[in-house]
């Protein structure tokens, strides 16, 4: 029975990778950082990733994600793709090159905004961009392809913007690993795409599957396209407690609070009708549980109560394998949490629970 190696108590709702209990990685301050960082730094070794932020006072610095490195000559940054070669900052698909995996998605799609999205109303197809690398490393992802960077394509913004030039895509959805580190190239091919759409008089929406912990300035671009495409923008909204985001995705997630307060209060209020901001949070068993969930609902009913919200059930994956599905009672509890603050607020993944729809929800568990 996995054992937690600050407190020391023994427990089965013990991630045996993480090797902290819910209470010591959400309120074991820095001696509980030091032990997540070292289950991450175990994971990323076996990837072939540095093993953390790269600080080298003298390296080269990059500014595209809060993590904001400064890697060491010959090194690579936190994400994998950006790496140092004589002094100068090179991508690793190389200069204005995405490193991807781009797939027609018929719609209505599975996206985490499809209880919602105009896009998923419509008829046709998303062209959905899975971006490789990331400048988060959870060790629950569900999306855990993207760390193995070579098998990735390779796509200029131009040949991007050709696959969504079919009459039948409705939209473009960046996810992957998480945008960021790649946003310039996605900018520039969201701009294409939306110039050729336009010369051809079709719409196209443009939306973002993200952590939020990009470059303010090129975030709120983003969201400019997404705002005048009709597109959205997710933020996957991971742990309140600064401490459980350390443990869980290994570096802090403050910059996402900022980025998601600053669009609720700039672009959002622009758009009229569907919204163009949506979270989603993850309810990793026994961590992300009502507390976490009540934290983060209160922070976006205070911007704007009708902002959706998405409670997506976990499976077991990655360096959590050993981890259940959330269990119903959390589920339930981290429903009525949300639903306290907030007025539209969903539950994904409700297959894995054995139910059918949030009316079944209702009905069974509350």
């Amino acid at each position: 029975m996995p054992t937690c190696q600050l407190c020391g108590v023994k427990s089965n709702r013990i991630s045996s990778t993480l090797k902290l209990c819910s209470s010591c990685a959400k309120e074991g301050g820095s001696e509980a950082v030091k032990i997540a960082l070292k289950a991450h730094a175990e994971v990323r070794r076996s990837l072939n990733l540095p093993v953390e932020v790269p600080k080298d006072p003298k390296g080269a610095k990059c500014s595209w994600c809060s993590n904001e490195c400064s890697i060491p000559e010959g090194g690579l940054g936190y994400c994998g793709l950006r790496y140092n070669e004589g002094g100068r900052l090179t991508h690793l698909a190389g200069l204005d090159v995405g490193l991807l995996y781009a797939y027609y998605d018929p719609l209505p799609t599975n996206c985490c905004a499809a209880w919602f999205c105009p896009g998923s109303r419509e008829l046709g197809y998303n062209l959905a961009v899975f971006f490789y690398g990331c400048n988060f490393d959870c060790l629950f992802c569900q999306n855990i392809s993207h760390k193995r960077l070579a098998e990735g394509h390779t796509a200029t913004p131009s040949e991007l913007a050709e696959r969504a030039g079919s009459r039948s895509v409705r939209c473009i959805c960046y996810f992957g690993g998480s945008p960021e580190p790649q946003l310039p190239f996605a900018l520039k091919a969201s701009r294409e795409a939306l110039s050729q759409a336009s010369k051809r008089g079709v719409s196209l929406h443009v939306c973002w599957e993200w952590n939020g912990c990009g470059n303010p300035f090129m975030v709120d671009e983003a969201a400019r396209l997404s705002l005048e495409s009709g597109g959205n923008v997710k933020f996957d909204l991971k742990a309140w407690s600064r401490t459980l985001s350390i443990a869980l995705s290994g570096v802090d997630n403050s910059r996402a609070y900022e980025n998601f307060q600053r669009l609720a209060r700039t672009l959002h209020r622009q758009r009229l009708g569907d919204p163009l901001l949506t979270a989603t949070t993850l309810l990793v068993p026994y961590y992300v549980d009502e507390l976490e969930v009540e934290g983060i609902a209160s922070f976006i009913a205070d911007l704007d109560p009708t902002i959706p919200y998405s409670l997506l059930i976990f499976y077991g994956a990655h360096a959590m394998k050993d981890l259940p599905i959330t269990p119903r009672d959390q589920v339930a509890a981290c429903y009525r949490a949300a639903r306290r603050h907030l007025e539209r607020v969903h539950v994904g993944n409700l297959h894995l629970i054995g139910l059918s729809s949030m009316a079944e929800l209702e009905a069974r568990l509350l």
